[in-house]
């Protein structure tokens, strides 16, 4: 993590659920005050990405392990819920597909899909191309407007029966968009610009910055080779880990 560009802090007011601006001076005063180096927003954007995408798939690692242990009943404990609540930011309700050479495309961001539904009323049911060939020899099982099926692909799907060729909705959780620290290099001195076009900050629910902020430290270290940095971030991160367990 070399260079002689300096980061010059800013207060960023922009409303946001975790501020990319916030997070980098957090973790820029950390290695300052540690004396272990320099990040730059290059070196800094790329971490951020990394760590925003582990902690959001994360999230559905920890829904599946708490769900087996079954909701805690308490209205502010309930990891359950909690987990759900931080997933709910990534769902897209109702969102209406592009029927394109006889395919319904996904949407671009699409991680997972919740739903296909026509005309916002009736469950498009998924099945596979054997099932399909299965269900098509009686008149009885085969697709029909009533009850529709889908085939999904690696970006699209393809609904029965055929004469459905627009009204199908897709419910889905999206991917995070990228973070960006974007800025403006004045004399040597790099000044945050969140007015830039491609300027992004973290869409991680607002209660992950300290794990943000302890995962990027973590990578820092390894990056600028700093074994104390990389203790001191793993020493961070176990003690959230065992609060949240106790």
């Amino acid at each position: 993590m070399k260079g002689s560009l300096k980061v010059v802090p800013h207060y960023n007011k922009k409303n946001s659920m975790v501020s990319v601006d916030t997070v980098y001076q957090t973790v820029l005063a950390i290695l300052n005050k540690e004396n272990r180096g320099y990040m730059t927003p290059q070196e800094f954007n790329l971490l951020a990405n990394q760590t925003q995408s582990e902690i959001f798939e994360q999230y559905f690692y920890d829904l599946n392990q708490y769900n087996r242990r079954g909701e805690i009943t308490n209205e502010f404990a309930n990891i359950v819920k909690n987990i759900k609540e931080k997933i709910d930011l990534f769902k897209v309700q109702q969102f209406p597909l592009v029927y394109s050479t006889n395919k319904f495309n996904l949407p671009t961001n699409l991680y997972r899909v919740g739903s296909i539904d026509y005309r916002n009323t009736t469950e498009v049911e998924q099945i596979t191309n054997k099932e399909y060939l299965y269900y098509s020899q009686s008149p009885l099982t085969a697709p029909k407007i009533s009850y529709p099926m889908y085939i999904r692909e690696e970006n699209s799907i393809s609904v029965y029966p055929d004469s459905i060729a627009s009204e199908i909705f897709c419910t889905y959780i999206r991917k995070p968009a990228s973070v960006n620290w974007t800025y403006n290099v004045v004399s040597n001195e790099a000044f945050y610009n969140p007015g830039a076009p491609d300027a992004q900050d973290f869409e991680v629910h607002e209660s992950e910055i300290s794990n943000l902020v302890i995962k990027i430290l973590s990578y820092a270290g390894i990056v600028i080779k700093q074994a104390e940095i990389i203790q001191l971030a793993e020493a961070k991160e176990n003690k959230k880990i065992t609060q949240e367990k106790s």
